[in-house]
Protein backbone atom coordinates (compact mmCIF):
# COMPACT_ATOMS: atom_id res chain seq x y z
CA UNK A 1 0.00 0.00 0.00
CA UNK A 2 1.11 3.48 -0.68
CA UNK A 3 1.86 5.49 2.30
CA UNK A 4 1.49 9.24 2.37
CA UNK A 5 3.18 11.61 4.69
CA UNK A 6 1.10 13.29 7.24
CA UNK A 7 0.38 16.87 6.60
CA UNK A 8 2.20 19.33 8.69
CA UNK A 9 -0.03 21.35 10.89
CA UNK A 10 -0.61 24.84 9.65
CA UNK A 11 0.65 27.61 11.86
CA UNK A 12 -1.19 30.90 12.01
CA UNK A 13 1.74 32.80 13.61
CA UNK A 14 3.94 35.07 11.52
CA UNK A 15 7.71 34.60 11.44
CA UNK A 16 9.18 38.01 12.49
CA UNK A 17 12.90 37.22 12.33
CA UNK A 18 13.39 38.27 8.66
CA UNK A 19 11.40 41.44 9.26
CA UNK A 20 13.57 42.37 12.26
CA UNK A 21 16.71 41.72 10.20
CA UNK A 22 15.52 44.03 7.43
CA UNK A 23 14.53 46.77 9.89
CA UNK A 24 17.95 46.53 11.56
CA UNK A 25 19.73 46.84 8.18
CA UNK A 26 17.63 49.90 7.27
CA UNK A 27 18.37 51.56 10.63
CA UNK A 28 22.11 50.98 10.24
CA UNK A 29 21.97 52.36 6.68
CA UNK A 30 20.15 55.49 7.85
CA UNK A 31 22.59 56.05 10.71
CA UNK A 32 25.60 55.77 8.42
CA UNK A 33 24.19 58.08 5.76
CA UNK A 34 22.73 60.70 8.11
CA UNK A 35 24.22 64.19 7.89
CA UNK A 36 26.55 64.76 10.81
CA UNK A 37 27.63 68.19 11.96
CA UNK A 38 31.06 69.08 10.73
CA UNK A 39 33.25 71.03 13.09
CA UNK A 40 35.16 73.73 11.29
CA UNK A 41 37.68 76.38 12.16
CA UNK A 42 37.84 79.53 10.05
CA UNK A 43 41.31 80.20 8.68
CA UNK A 44 42.43 83.36 6.93
CA UNK A 45 44.78 82.45 4.12
CA UNK A 46 46.85 85.28 2.63
CA UNK A 47 46.48 85.90 -1.09
CA UNK A 48 50.23 85.88 -1.78
CA UNK A 49 53.49 85.00 -0.09
CA UNK A 50 54.63 88.63 -0.10
CA UNK A 51 51.92 89.41 2.45
CA UNK A 52 53.33 86.71 4.71
CA UNK A 53 56.88 87.98 4.54
CA UNK A 54 55.74 91.53 5.34
CA UNK A 55 53.51 90.57 8.26
CA UNK A 56 55.82 88.10 9.99
CA UNK A 57 58.53 89.98 11.76
CA UNK A 58 60.28 87.74 14.24
CA UNK A 59 60.68 89.48 17.55
CA UNK A 60 62.91 88.35 20.36
CA UNK A 61 60.82 86.85 23.14
CA UNK A 62 60.92 88.32 26.61
CA UNK A 63 62.13 85.59 28.97
CA UNK A 64 60.90 85.59 32.55
CA UNK A 65 62.57 83.19 34.96
CA UNK A 66 61.18 82.11 38.34
CA UNK A 67 63.82 80.56 40.59
CA UNK A 68 63.70 78.45 43.73
CA UNK A 69 66.11 80.60 45.79
CA UNK A 70 66.81 84.31 45.99
CA UNK A 71 66.88 86.23 43.72
CA UNK A 72 63.51 84.72 42.81
CA UNK A 73 62.67 86.68 39.67
CA UNK A 74 64.60 87.45 36.46
CA UNK A 75 63.78 89.23 33.21
CA UNK A 76 66.26 88.40 30.45
CA UNK A 77 69.09 87.61 32.92
CA UNK A 78 68.36 90.74 35.04
CA UNK A 79 67.51 89.45 38.53
CA UNK A 80 65.13 91.01 41.07
CA UNK A 81 64.98 90.19 44.78
CA UNK A 82 61.46 91.45 45.49
CA UNK A 83 58.13 91.21 43.71
CA UNK A 84 57.55 94.99 43.65
CA UNK A 85 60.80 95.74 41.80
CA UNK A 86 60.16 92.88 39.40
CA UNK A 87 56.58 94.01 38.79
CA UNK A 88 57.67 97.59 38.05
CA UNK A 89 60.36 96.45 35.60
CA UNK A 90 58.01 94.00 33.89
CA UNK A 91 55.19 96.51 33.45
CA UNK A 92 57.62 98.87 31.73
CA UNK A 93 58.61 96.09 29.30
CA UNK A 94 55.02 95.04 28.56
CA UNK A 95 54.29 98.00 26.28
CA UNK A 96 54.48 95.77 23.19
CA UNK A 97 51.54 93.38 23.70
CA UNK A 98 52.52 91.34 20.61
CA UNK A 99 56.00 90.47 21.92
CA UNK A 100 56.09 86.79 22.88
CA UNK A 101 56.81 86.03 26.52
CA UNK A 102 58.52 82.84 27.68
CA UNK A 103 58.05 81.86 31.31
CA UNK A 104 60.62 79.43 32.70
CA UNK A 105 59.93 78.29 36.24
CA UNK A 106 62.39 76.18 38.20
CA UNK A 107 61.04 72.71 39.00
CA UNK A 108 61.44 73.30 42.73
CA UNK A 109 60.13 76.90 42.78
CA UNK A 110 56.96 77.78 44.62
CA UNK A 111 53.64 78.09 42.82
CA UNK A 112 52.68 81.46 44.34
CA UNK A 113 55.13 83.58 42.25
CA UNK A 114 53.91 81.89 39.07
CA UNK A 115 50.30 82.61 39.97
CA UNK A 116 51.16 86.24 40.75
CA UNK A 117 52.93 86.53 37.40
CA UNK A 118 50.02 85.00 35.49
CA UNK A 119 47.58 87.36 37.23
CA UNK A 120 49.78 90.36 36.35
CA UNK A 121 49.98 89.30 32.68
CA UNK A 122 46.22 88.78 32.62
CA UNK A 123 45.69 92.21 34.18
CA UNK A 124 47.75 93.79 31.37
CA UNK A 125 45.96 91.65 28.75
CA UNK A 126 49.09 89.87 27.55
CA UNK A 127 48.11 86.78 25.58
CA UNK A 128 51.23 85.72 23.69
CA UNK A 129 52.72 83.70 26.55
CA UNK A 130 54.52 80.36 26.56
CA UNK A 131 55.36 78.37 29.68
CA UNK A 132 58.59 76.43 29.19
CA UNK A 133 58.74 73.02 30.80
CA UNK A 134 61.48 70.47 30.85
CA UNK A 135 60.89 66.82 30.19
CA UNK A 136 60.56 64.74 33.33
CA UNK A 137 63.14 61.98 33.63
CA UNK A 138 62.48 58.67 35.35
Amino acid sequence: MIQTQERASLSTSIELTPLIDIVFIVVVFLLLTANSRLLSLPVDIPSSDSVISESVVPSKPLTITLKETAPFFAIDQQTYEHWDAFKLALVQRLKDKEQPINIAADRESQVEPLLKLMALLNQHQVQNTHILMEESRP
